[in-house]
């Protein structure tokens, strides 16, 4: 679904309308659910990337914040980076990197067919991975607490609209439904 479709133009108000029609403790599930349904409207398959670099990071941010142990906090850093980073070069750079290298190699008289991987490349894949990666770090570094309720960092992660280039903090989306939920 583009942000200038027919679709969305549709979506977009019935979004807005049931946001406002249920009550404010439960406004995050609202936009969780939008933001998944926006994901999944490119390929439905696709929704287990987010929900996996979400709950690693998440994950990774918890232990961060719980623990006093620089090595833990460091390992929970570094798994998350390799995790999500992971999952971004994959979609994103594989088959860059694999044609890149059978051209030096052919340079080099070892001709070889690259091997390319046919998969389309998941919507917001590089906005979604480094906003947990952004997330994580800041955590690691005692920038923010970590986040302990996994909805509202879910919805931070995948809010549709930042996938367009409108930012959001977690401050917000946090400080918005905190005081509501309970």
């Amino acid at each position: 679904m583009l942000f200038n479709s027919l679709s969305f133009a549709v979506f977009l108000p019935i979004v807005f309308l049931i946001y406002w029609m249920i009550p404010q403790k439960y406004r995050w599930v609202c936009l969780l659910a939008a933001s998944y349904y926006f994901y999944m409207s490119w390929n439905p398959k696709y929704i287990v990337l987010i929900i996996l670099t979400t709950f690693v990071s998440w994950l990774a941010a918890v232990v961060i914040g719980r623990n006093e142990n620089p090595i833990v906090k460091r390992i929970a850093l570094w798994c998350t980076i390799v995790i999500c980073l992971g999952v971004l070069f994959f979609f994103k750079y594989f088959n860059f990197f694999s044609e890149s290298a059978a051209i030096l190699l052919s340079k080099l008289s070892i001709p070889i067919h690259p091997l390319t991987l046919k998969v389309l490349l998941p919507v917001g894949i590089s906005f979604y991975t480094f906003q947990t990666l952004s997330y994580v770090i800041d955590v690691y570094r005692g920038k923010i607490p970590a986040e302990k309720h996994i909805g509202l960092y879910a919805t931070f992660i995948s809010f549709f609209f930042s996938a367009a280039g409108c930012g959001t903090h977690r401050e917000n989306i946090q400080s918005a439904a905190a005081d509501k939920i309970g």
